[in-house]
């Protein structure tokens, strides 16, 4: 059983940064694609970043230019750059990982953007 455990989240004032750490218990070069997403109260949950193995990224029209996602096989770790945060950014963000139909998701860690 793959485990994945987020940190980094936090209280952060509009127009500051915040990179979230997404480490897994095992290599995560295995796995086809690994990608961040976010709910918020009212909202569905919506695909922020994705990774796919070959390098490819994608990124919600909301964050792009803002947010970079990259990784670190070394450290089994997949990393959400945020910067330039608006309020509208706020969310429990949550990291996934998906092999097939195999997909794991972790805890989330809560986002905060606020005066």
């Amino acid at each position: 059983q793959v485990q994945l455990v987020e940190s980094g989240g936090g209280l952060v004032q509009p127009g500051g940064s915040l990179r979230l750490s997404c480490t897994a218990s095992g290599s995560i070069s295995r796995f086809y694609a690994m990608g961040w997403y976010r709910q918020a109260p009212g909202k569905q949950r919506e695909l922020v970043a994705r990774i796919i193995s070959g390098g490819t990224t994608n990124y919600a029209d909301s964050v792009k230019g803002r947010f970079t996602i990259s990784r670190d096989n070394a450290k089994n770790t997949v990393y959400l750059q945020m910067n330039s945060l608006k309020p509208e950014d706020t969310a429990a963000y949550v990291c996934n990982a998906g092999l097939g139909p195999l997909s794991s998701w972790g805890q989330g860690t809560q986002v905060t953007v606020s005066s």
